[in-house]
């Protein structure tokens, strides 16, 4: 039995009209809804826009024989403000295509951007990014790799993309984590995973 109370589902949510406010690299949605209270009465109806961004993969690369995880540095336009710079050290990541699983994508982008086929997937966690406003969510999967040779600049010209791919030692990798040089969150979540899991996945 779960702690959790019963959740309320989609049929507690009426959609009374939807607009695209923007359409670009992105699109935005202005929706108009009403939902049901916990009380079991009805809020709305209220207007929200919506940052319609779809389904993401991340693969942390991993060598379990040298204990070493390949990550990939490239410009962040979200990032113009961060301390440190707007390239930020991340995950391999992509959107979900139509007629792809999250594991098409982890293996293609690995290819694309860090020019390896992860060997076995292991699920991490799937998470909602910022649901106040954004449909994203992101699957995470950890991707174990031989690593020998790997690194290198990588990405596909046609995507604006400049990916700089270098391995480095998980204990520093995780450092990174700590001090703050590696700050969002896929990154951050999936080598925490790791740090958690490391015994069993180097078994």
């Amino acid at each position: 039995m779960s702690v959790f109370p019963s959740p309320m589902t989609v049929a507690d949510v009426v959609v009374e009209a939807k607009e695209v406010a923007y359409q670009g690299f992105f699109r935005m949605e202005k929706l108009t809804l009403r939902h049901k209270r916990f009380n079991g009465e009805w809020m709305g109806p209220f207007t929200r826009e919506l940052f319609e961004r779809g389904q993401a993969v991340c693969v942390l690369l991993f060598d379990p024989k040298k204990d070493a995880v390949v990550l990939l540095e490239q410009f962040r336009v979200g990032a113009l403000e961060d301390e440190r710079s707007p390239w930020l050290i991340e995950l391999v990541a992509g959107m979900v295509e139509e007629g792809e699983t999250p594991e098409d994508v982890a293996l293609r982008e690995s290819e694309e951007e860090a020019g390896t086929v992860p060997t076995r997937l292991i699920p991490v966690c799937n998470y909602w990014v910022s649901p106040g406003g954004t449909s994203e969510k992101v699957a995470i999967f950890c991707g174990l790799i031989d690593s020998e040779g790997m690194g290198g600049l990588h990405g596909l010209d046609d995507e604006h993309e400049d990916i700089r791919a270098f391995v480095v030692p998980f204990d520093d990798a995780y450092r990174g984590v700590v001090d703050g040089t590696i700050n969002n969150a896929a990154t951050i979540m999936a080598l925490q995973w790791l740090k958690i899991n490391h015994a069993s996945v180097t078994a």
